[in-house]
């Protein structure tokens, strides 16, 4: 049964929410303030760089079930479900910033049809629903816990085929009337409480990013005892208990949600007296593998990196997506330009000359791989973009003063490295 929905927000969770949502037969409203991005929109122009999503948000718009606007009181006047995807940026304490969230549901609430669903989709910290339900004022509203699990790169699929639909509230018949909007998937429908279903979004994020720190700190054993961490991943993975996913290393971990999400759960349970001692190890690790890759980088540099030349392959946190945020390449990146180096990246997703992107000031983008290894003394593999594996080594060889590649993300050949002329060091690699 087709619902109408409007959808807060048209950033990565929004959109993507707002056209999955109209492939599934429902209509559609994507509300934003930013009025050019409405009317990029409209025209099919999408502001992120997300596999399948322009084909969806195309599929939407032309069937009618989807469009955009930035009258967002008008919008949700005849709505039944309202789902509000904005940020919820991590504060200096750690903790989220509910300020986006609070100043939708204060605008809109009184404008809400009577007996309509404030959806929750943004990551929120335990206890949201309640501050939401306090913000819109509205007995006749119900409020609705409603996590998001989409992966960069992979969202639209994550979308459509979930491994489960989490729901959380009060309301049992509003549970039930959200949970309707998926009824067309195939996956497991979770109802319960909202602390609970808030609760589940940060645990999950929280222990898939204990699981790269963990084989990170694993495949620095690796190193020290001469074991090969692709082999040990093998043989972990095997194991139905453990299984290989998120069992990657890699130069640490990064992005718009693990950073965030696991530093607010640390907070949200610190605010309900419980020292997580374990997730504040987690973080600790990963910055540890930040400057496992820039000594890495500093050894292959001769043992300094003072005027060394750097070229780094990839600046987005990983590969198909164009996400800047918290990139463990960009904090490389930082830290090569505070130890004197000087850097030169490339990017697909990047354009050179490109001063909206969050790239550090002194690092120079250029246009191709090689152009990034011309005179480098040492290369820095740094997103698993799928290109990287097909670049001329011996050209690349060439164009370097020095021979160092250290792949961080355990993408390229070690042997096709070494046969032109270069050294390899790896993560965990023997």
């Amino acid at each position: 049964m087709s619902s109408r929905i409007a959808v807060v927000g048209t950033g990565y969770v929004g959109l993507t929410s707002a056209a999955a949502l109209a492939h599934l037969g429902h209509d559609v409203v994507g509300i934003d303030i930013d009025a050019n991005k409405v009317e990029g929109l409209q025209r099919g122009e999408l502001p992120i760089l997300e596999h399948g999503l322009d084909e969806l948000v195309a599929e939407g718009v032309d069937a009618g079930r989807l469009r955009f606007t930035t009258d967002g009181v008008a919008a949700v006047v005849d709505r039944q479900f309202i789902f509000l995807c904005v940020p919820t940026p991590q504060g200096a304490d750690g903790a989220a910033d509910l300020s986006y969230i609070q100043e939708a549901a204060r605008t809109l609430g009184p404008h809400l049809a009577s007996d309509s669903v404030v959806v929750n989709k943004s990551t929120v910290p335990v206890g949201s629903a309640r501050v939401v339900a306090a913000e819109l004022r509205r007995d006749d509203v119900s409020v609705v816990s409603n996590p998001e699990f989409l992966r960069e790169g992979s969202a639209v699929a994550d979308f459509l085929n979930p491994d489960r639909v989490v729901i959380g509230s009060d309301d049992r018949a509003a549970a039930m009337a959200t949970a309707e909007l998926y009824s067309s998937l195939n996956a497991p429908i979770m109802i319960t409480d909202p602390a609970s279903a808030e609760t589940i979004k940060y645990a999950s994020n929280a222990f898939l990013a204990t699981k790269l720190s963990f084989i990170n700190a694993v495949a620095a054993v690796c190193e020290a005892v001469g074991a090969d961490v692709a082999d040990v991943v093998t043989g972990m993975g095997y194991d139905t208990r453990i299984g290989p996913e998120f069992l990657r290393p890699g130069p640490g971990w990064g992005g718009s949600c693990f950073p965030k999400d696991t530093q607010a759960m640390v907070r949200i349970a610190a605010d309900a007296g419980y020292d997580f001692g374990l997730l504040k190890g987690v973080v600790e690790v990963n910055d540890q593998q930040f400057d496992r890759v820039v000594d890495k980088i500093r050894r292959g540099a001769g043992g300094t990196l003072e005027g060394a030349t750097v070229a780094i392959w990839g600046l987005t946190f990983k590969a198909r997506t164009d996400d800047l945020r918290d990139s463990p390449a960009i904090e490389v990146a930082s830290r090569l330009l505070a130890a004197g180096a000087s850097v030169t990246a490339y990017d697909p997703t990047v354009e050179p000359g490109d001063e909206s992107k969050a790239v550090p000031d002194g690092v120079r983008v250029v246009g191709d791989p090689l152009q990034a290894s011309t005179d480098a003394a040492v290369l820095a593999v740094m997103t698993e973009w799928d290109q990287f594996r097909w670049v001329d080594l011996h050209r690349v060889a060439k164009a370097m003063t020095g021979d160092a590649v250290i792949d961080g993300r355990n993408l390229l050949n070690p042997t096709e490295v070494r046969a032109a002329g270069l050294s390899y060091d790896g993560i965990g690699r023997s």
